[in-house]
């Protein structure tokens, strides 16, 4: 697997900052509480983080009610 060494990052250390994004927000875990540095993979976990908040708002109860 190809990785930027300048960087710290690659496609897979991407994926996974995304999914332990979206499994802290589902878990309740404040955006602010981010683990990792770095922009790009800071980016990853917020964009995680940001769909598991999604996620739940629409499981909720009259959810769809109101989406827009």
């Amino acid at each position: 697997m190809a990785r930027d060494i300048k960087l710290g990052w690659d496609v897979e250390s991407l994926n996974k900052a995304y999914r332990q994004g979206y499994m802290a927000s589902v878990m309740g875990m404040p955006r602010e509480r981010c683990p990792y540095r770095g922009e790009v993979v800071i980016a990853a976990w917020e964009a995680g983080w940001e769909d598991g908040s999604d996620a739940l708002r629409q499981e909720q109860p009259g959810a769809s009610d109101r989406i827009a």
